[in-house]
């Protein structure tokens, strides 16, 4: 096997973490003397050993002369734990090969740095694209303090989230919906509008069989404050807790009746009678939250594209039509008067879910 090869196993091992290192990013490692793998591991939750000092520990007296591939440049600085650099010059590790370099431009190739200057071969930038993709929420919060932001939608082919009479189950598979809770584990917050909230009373929480996870943070758009306080969203025994956002011009009395429930709520100012989700994400940003889920309504995913705060989009599209103009289309509101004008998404992916098929890509910031 060669670099790419190991590179891959210790990326595929990074992705076990996902859900539960938050803020931390996914990392995984592989220690390999001549040429056989003889330790690995991954970072497994906040506040525990690093994905390299997991492999060294299971590497044991074999890392001594051996290679450690790691995703992400191995940490030079006091955090939760030690120095992972302290770590693999004791071992003895005569080489080290990280995919891409620590995002944080204040301790940038330190760490690389670091293990030069006693000795070590380093080697950057194998499976570096994957590694970025792998850590992009980590990797924008670390740079912005603003959460990396994923648009999904599920809709009939000619663009309907829902009939006219707001009906929406099940649009799209088993499939498809199963994946979404996977979107939901591996993600800090999830957001929809008071109007899903009304129409479909949903839970949003993270339901996936024989399978350890956690529920996002749920947020959600309500600028009268005018939930009904029976909410499920608000009724859940959860970690995760819920809060609403509204006006700042809404009265006291009315917030207090609602924080009487236990429930958090965020006064945001408003932008055309809307919640400024610019100011939103900077709020969500300095609490932490490093990525968000939007799942809608239309006027919501309108709000957040026009708004240019999504990064990523997931639409899902099943073989439906529901061959009408009545239905809820993915956006309201009014749109650009010419094509040239649209958002435009790059880094097309495509995968299919039974029949569904899915639609992945990133939206092309203007310049």
């Amino acid at each position: 096997m060669n670099d790419n090869a190991f590179m891959n196993r210790a990326l595929d091992l990074a992705v076990k973490g996902r859900g539960h290192t938050s803020p931390n990013p996914l990392v995984g490692a592989v220690v390999v003397n001549n040429g056989v793998l003889v330790g690995q591991g991954f970072h497994e939750a906040v506040g525990q050993y690093h994905a390299e000092v997991n492999a060294l520990n299971d590497a044991g007296d074999r890392a001594k002369g051996a290679t450690l591939y790691v995703t992400l440049e191995p940490c030079n600085h006091f955090g939760r734990t030690p120095p992972c650099t302290q770590q693999v010059i004791k071992a003895g590790i005569s080489r080290v090969v990280v995919a891409m370099q620590d995002p944080n431009t204040a301790v940038k190739g330190g760490g690389n740095d670091y293990l030069q200057a006693h000795g070590i071969e380093v080697t950057v930038g194998i499976g570096e694209k994957r590694a970025r993709q792998i850590n992009e929420a980590f990797i924008k919060y670390t740079q912005t303090k603003r959460p990396f932001v994923t648009l999904k939608c599920a809709a009939t082919l000619d663009g309907r989230i829902a009939t006219r009479t707001g009906d929406a189950k099940w649009i799209t598979g088993e499939r498809s919906r199963e994946y979404v809770h996977h979107l939901r584990h591996s993600t800090d917050a999830i957001m929809v509008g008071i109007g899903t909230v009304k129409a479909d009373d949903p839970s949003l929480t993270t339901r996936l069989k024989d399978t350890r996870t956690k529920d996002p943070l749920r947020i959600i758009l309500d600028t009268q404050l005018s939930i009904d306080t029976d909410a499920k969203v608000l009724q859940l025994k959860s970690e995760a807790s819920a809060i609403l956002v509204t006006s700042d011009s809404v009265s006291a009395e009315k917030k207090k009746r609602i924080e009487q429930k236990g429930v958090q709520v965020i006064s945001v100012t408003l932008k055309d009678g809307r919640i400024d989700l610019n100011v939103l994400m900077d709020r969500l940003g300095a609490m932490g939250v490093t990525s968000l889920l939007i799942e809608g309504g239309s006027r919501v995913i309108a709000s957040a594209l026009a708004a240019q705060v999504v990064d990523k989009i997931i639409f899902f599209f099943a073989p439906k039509i529901l061959g009408g103009d009545d239905g809820i289309p993915i956006c309201q509101g009014p749109g650009p008067d010419r094509i040239r004008d649209c958002i435009r998404a790059d880094d097309i992916t495509t995968r299919q879910f039974g029949n569904d098929v899915m639609i992945e890509g990133y939206i092309k910031k203007a310049i």
